[in-house]
């Protein structure tokens, strides 16, 4: 009997490590940190974060490829479309510390003050080279978006990018109180997703941009696995709502939606994730 229980001990934690280990190799999120999403014309220079990571553990985090492209769509271009402005010269590489304390690669863009003179909307864009996620044997390559304001007057935040996957917001992804309701159509080359799975997840600690860490200690524990990354379903149209409890930054990924299903051989996951601030009602 003894034996026996040390058995099915020893198979309930291997499983239960499974499970852990499985939920480790999902909720991945591909960070474009601009610091803040609401600014003024005099807000000065800001550093642009792109971070592969898990956002709400704080870990593991992977190591990027460079990009294959990097870019700002300022609404302000000529005859009215927006005007694309190319960052990826402009990217550095850095070693970015997670919780696990072993650097991996990373980006980062200086954004100087000039850039975002203009009132309106900034929408920025990556698209990074497929990652090979070894523990699930597949690729995932994150198409992402981070928009940021500058002085209130909005813009082009609800339009397409054309984005093999992406997420349309029909909320702005900038203006929302705690409490609100973030709302959004999940795109397949432009065309809607029925019923796409759906990643939430907060980001617990901010990246520091000059130290390359996580400041500060989490912000929530919860009490059950379940509470830390969620998951969502599209409707049948293909439009997502996402309740934002709490201030601060969350990400939205909408999982294998895009067009492509495989890369070297092996399966690809093409996300769509998008950024979006929540500003506490004071």
């Amino acid at each position: 009997m003894k034996a026996g229980r040390k058995h099915l001990a020893a198979l309930l934690f291997a499983a239960t490590g499974l499970v852990q280990a499985n939920e480790g190799a999902r909720a991945h999120f591909q960070m474009l940190f601009p610091g803040e999403s609401l600014r003024q014309a005099n807000s000065g220079s800001f550093d642009l974060l792109a971070i592969f990571t898990h956002v709400f553990n704080g870990g593991p985090s992977m190591q990027m490829g460079p990009p294959k492209a990097l870019y700002l769509l300022k609404q302000r271009g000529d005859e009215g479309k927006p005007e694309k402005v190319d960052l990826l010269k402009r990217a550095e590489k850095f070693d970015w510390i997670g919780a696990e304390k072993d650097p991996v690669a990373a980006y980062k863009v200086a954004m100087p003050q000039a850039d975002l003179r203009s009132l309106g909307d900034y929408v920025f864009v990556l698209e990074p080279e497929p990652f090979l996620e070894a523990t699930e044997d597949k690729y995932i390559q994150q198409f992402t978006k981070s928009v940021v304001n500058v002085g209130g007057v909005p813009g082009n935040w609800d339009k397409v990018v054309g984005l093999p996957a992406e997420i349309r917001p029909l909320t702005k992804p900038y203006a929302n109180w705690t409490g609100g309701l973030f709302r959004g159509v999940v795109l397949s080359k432009g065309k809607p997703v029925p019923f796409a799975e759906v990643e939430v997840e907060y980001v617990n600690r901010l990246p520091d941009s000059g130290k390359r860490i996580w400041a500060g200690e989490p912000q929530i524990k919860p009490s059950h696995p379940a509470l830390g990354p969620m998951s969502i379903r599209a409707d049948a149209a293909g439009n997502i709502a996402v309740a934002l409890p709490r201030a601060g930054w969350w990400g939205i990924a909408a999982l294998d939606v895009g067009p492509t299903k495989k890369h070297k051989g092996k399966k690809l996951s093409q996300d769509a994730v998008i950024w979006v601030q929540v500003t506490d009602v004071k």
